[in-house]
């Protein structure tokens, strides 16, 4: 229980970090910080008294952050994608694709990048997946620093999905 991790939200409520169980306590107890959302119903114990474990904090002053994003490359679109083809789910022959084609005026951006096996890319060509009768799986969207650091260093918890989320959408 005591390797969980915490998600840390900024006093406006955008994430900024991940922090152990010990770390987001302290700051709770000392009142740096508000308890948000419990981590399901576990308490942390001490001799005479039992408290709330956390899974989400919130700072109660605003902390300024310098920008902190995710680099547009191709290995992260695969990952923030799952390593799967948007149009039908395989993982084999990946590649990428321009949603809105650049033939159509699209750009090289988070939301218009998305992971396709070469089959269903050379079957889009230069229509967009509506022309060709193609859906989408997952929309495309710019993730969040903080997102793609839970992502990938193996801490995924429910109760940060509301916060992730935020923030998320150019």
């Amino acid at each position: 229980m005591m390797n969980r991790r915490v998600l840390v939200l900024n006093q406006d409520y955008n994430p900024i970090s991940i922090c152990t169980i010990q770390r987001a306590f302290l700051l709770v107890y000392f009142e740096k910080a508000e308890l948000i959302t419990k981590s399901n119903g576990s308490l942390l114990r001490t001799v005479n008294r039992s408290f709330p474990m956390p899974s989400v904090i919130k700072l109660r002053n605003y902390v300024n952050i310098p920008y902190k994003g995710v680099v547009l490359t191709r290995q992260n679109v695969f990952k923030r994608d799952g390593f799967e083809c948007q149009y039908c789910g395989t993982n084999k022959d990946l590649t990428l694709d321009h949603v809105i084609p650049k033939a159509k005026g699209g750009k090289s951006t988070w939301i218009n990048l998305i992971t396709a096996c070469k089959k269903c890319n050379t079957r889009k060509g230069d229509y967009t997946p509506d022309e060709i009768g193609l859906s989408l799986r997952n929309s495309p969207y710019r993730p969040n620093y903080v997102l793609f650091l839970r992502d990938f260093s193996g801490y995924a918890h429910d109760e940060w999905i509301p916060y992730l989320k935020t923030g998320t959408n150019n």
